[in-house]
């Protein structure tokens, strides 16, 4: 992708992210900060984990530590009810906070499984963690599996959408707007990647590795 182009696509995204966030800040602030601070609490709390666990060599202390990451979804979980159960009315910042559930139980354990591969082979002399495939079979099944944690993530979001639409009644239809952008996303990841890939997929090299490649 041009620079051009890569700015152009960077700068709308900004755009839409800047009236998303304006939106539901005026709606209920301080969801949407907690929002941010558990994204925050969520890369400290792990980075604290796999420093105690393989640099410190203190692995109950790091696994202890690890604990905490799932920990940070339960807060914002919590938090999000007890707006609501004293008289906070369901609007974007709770829409947000569904996505970033959605996202952070779909993608996170991936995540932490793929960090802490890293730092136990720098630290640890663990094996070298694999690239993702670039290329024939096994990429069009990671990309599947991605995009699966796409579609989880989606369907996690929808229900806690739902649940606070059951909560704050009719009114509340603006939850679903969120819902939508999400699917459109979701969609469109399907028909650009793994569908893309398995219906027309590139053509391997000939003596080309289908799994990976030595990172250099």
């Amino acid at each position: 992708m041009g620079f051009a182009v890569q700015a152009r696509g960077t700068s709308a995204g900004e755009v839409r992210s800047r009236e998303v966030l304006a939106q539901a800040a005026g709606q209920d602030p301080v969801v949407l900060y907690l929002i941010v601070a558990c994204e925050i609490a969520f890369w400290v709390v792990l980075a604290l984990g796999l420093l105690a666990r393989y640099p410190l060599r203190k692995p109950r202390l790091g696994g202890a530590l690890l604990l905490g990451v799932p920990v940070v979804d339960v807060v914002l979980v919590v938090a999000c009810a007890v707006d609501l159960r004293t008289g906070g009315t369901p609007g974007m910042t709770h829409s947000l906070a569904a996505a970033y559930l959605g996202v952070s139980l779909a993608f996170g354990p991936h995540l932490v499984r793929r960090a802490d591969a890293w730092f136990a082979h720098r630290f640890a002399g663990g094996p070298r963690p694999a690239r993702p495939p670039r290329r024939g079979r096994a990429r069009q099944r990671h990309e599947w599996a991605m995009w699966l944690r796409c579609l989880a993530a989606l369907a996690v979001s929808s229900a806690l959408t739902l649940v606070m639409f059951l909560i704050g009644g009719p009114s509340t239809v603006e939850l679903w707007n969120f819902e939508i952008q999400l699917a459109a996303v979701t969609a469109l990841w399907l028909v650009g990647g793994p569908l893309r890939l398995t219906l027309f997929p590139p053509k391997t090299p000939v003596g080309a590795d289908d799994h990976t490649e030595e990172e250099r």
